[in-house]
């Protein structure tokens, strides 16, 4: 596997990570506010930020930063489904025609 494949696939892995920091949010919101939970679920919310960070500051050493970033929409994908597997959330026709828009952006760019 060449070495941009493996770039590619560790900056969905990334905003993979990245996602989880929206399903650590919203689950604190489902809790009161300041309760032991509620704190437990953003200090678990930092702590996901933190390692996204690390990673992310890692991948851009090595690729150009507006390669990278092309990236950061697919957390916007994973958010959509992580939260219609976690929450039950509707996926609507909005968020697929969204999803596709992204999608096809990043292949345009990656190919060019």
């Amino acid at each position: 596997m060449s070495k941009q494949i493996l770039l590619y696939l560790s900056l969905i892995g990334i905003n993979l990570i990245y996602a989880c920091t929206a399903i650590f949010t919203k689950s604190a919101s489902q809790h009161q506010f300041l309760s032991l939970s509620y704190i437990l679920w953003l200090v678990g919310a930092v702590g996901v930020m933190g390692v996204y960070a690390l990673l992310w500051q890692q991948v851009i050493k090595r690729m150009p930063i507006a390669e990278a970033y092309m990236f950061k929409g697919t957390s916007l994908i994973f958010v959509l489904l992580l939260s219609a597997l976690i929450f039950g959330e509707a996926i609507t026709l909005s968020n697929i025609i969204g999803a596709v828009v992204i999608i096809v952006g990043i292949v345009i760019y990656a190919r060019a």
